[in-house]
């Protein structure tokens, strides 16, 4: 780990001001002063479905009861002519307790993401802890992909060149760390026609009860997040009546009490982590987990960088860190599109000799069974 991070004095001044903020908002007895965050209404962006720099925004509601709504995120410039554009479900970062998507940090860095990937950006407001505990955040995040499976919702909300069979998941922070869980869930349940092919999880928000060396040697100059504020998080997170150890597979899912996901589906996951971040000691034990059990991750790994850098786009690294997730998507749907060719032969293949076998001696009957062969083999194909 490097001794020290160098960032310009602008970067400074507004990290010095982050712990007294959470001081302020965040109360001892665990309760969060929202009065105090009214405030935040001035940071926000509201959506535009005119197009600004390439990309128009509008806002779907899934459940008023629940304030459970979207931010749909459009480039309107690249892929007007294009039929199959994937789509990517992004949870915002903030402990599970702070922001929204029409925060002026994650609307902006989903329309980034919306222009750079080329993708439909559908980001995510779930409810807010300690005032809804978990299960509410991953109920939120699982019930947005329901609703975008369902094909009356989507013709209404999404362009119609929206592919939902080529749907990521993604998240900073606690949103890193939502994405795996509904990611989890998603793998275990039959959608008519979302398929989740992959998870970007950048700086996600793990823990358990040990002290990593992370945490100790990076907790002192770590600029975005202090142990103290991470224990805050958790405690505000979880049920109340399961706080009584990090270890919970929650919180640490790579840890003794962890999920076994090897014989689950669990998609491609790239797994971004940062040189000062308290977490990445956290962040690199989830990565080689994936790995272990059998699952296919890819570790990006920004060793002079912070927690959440990527919401600086006057940063190098963030603009590189967007590449990076761009190589990652295409280099997904390369693999979906190639595994999908093997398929359809294999189905040809079996499907003809299936017919093969039915055909009778005669040699009327042999030209209508050939001819129903390649029938159903075209229409096998087209429905695939």
């Amino acid at each position: 780990m490097a001794a020290s991070l160098n960032l310009p004095w602008n970067f400074k001044v507004v990290f010095s001001l982050v712990s007294p903020a959470y001081s302020l908002i965040l109360r001892k007895n665990g309760t969060v002063n929202r009065r105090l965050l009214s405030v935040k209404k001035w940071f926000k962006k509201p959506a535009n479905s005119k197009p600004v720099n390439g990309v128009k925004t509008y806002d779907v509601v899934v459940d008023q009861t629940r304030k459970l709504w979207f931010r749909v995120f459009v480039p309107v410039q690249r892929n007007a002519d294009q039929e199959d554009v994937p789509v990517l479900v992004y949870f915002h970062g903030g402990g599970y307790v702070l922001f929204s998507p029409d925060i002026y940090a994650f609307h902006d860095l989903c329309c980034r993401l919306a222009k750079e990937l080329n993708v439909i950006v559908v980001s995510v407001n779930y409810r807010l802890a300690p005032e809804h505990r978990h299960p509410a955040q991953h109920d939120d995040g699982f019930d947005v992909l329901k609703f975008l499976d369902n094909q009356e919702n989507r013709s209404k909300w999404l362009p119609d060149n929206a592919n939902i069979s080529h749907c990521f998941v993604a998240g900073d922070s606690a949103g890193g760390h939502l994405a795996h869980q509904v990611t989890k869930t998603a793998c275990q349940f039959d959608f008519q026609n979302l398929k989740v092919v992959g998870v970007l999880a950048i700086h996600p928000f793990f823990g358990g009860e040990e002290r990593t060396k992370s945490e100790i040697e990076l907790n002192r100059i770590s600029p975005m997040v202090k142990t103290k504020l991470t224990d805050w998080f958790w405690n505000a997170f979880m049920p109340l009546d399961e706080r009584e150890t990090r270890d919970h597979p929650l919180i640490n899912v790579s840890g003794p009490n962890r999920v076994d996901i090897s014989k689950i589906d669990f998609p491609a996951t790239m797994v971004v982590v940062a040189g000062f971040d308290i977490l990445r000691d956290w962040q690199l034990r989830y990565y080689e987990w994936l790995k272990n059990s059998g699952k296919e991750a890819y570790l990006m790994d920004y060793p002079n960088m912070f927690h959440d850098f990527i919401i600086f786009p006057e940063l190098l690294e963030s603009e590189k860190l967007i590449v990076e997730m761009k190589d990652f998507i295409h280099k997904v749907l390369y693999k979906v599109q190639r595994r999908r060719k093997v398929v359809v032969v294999n189905l040809r293949e079996r499907i003809k000799r299936v017919m093969e076998r039915t055909v009778i001696d005669q040699e009327g009957n042999k030209k209508q069974a050939s001819s129903y062969s390649k029938t159903v083999m075209m229409t096998m194909v087209l429905v695939y």
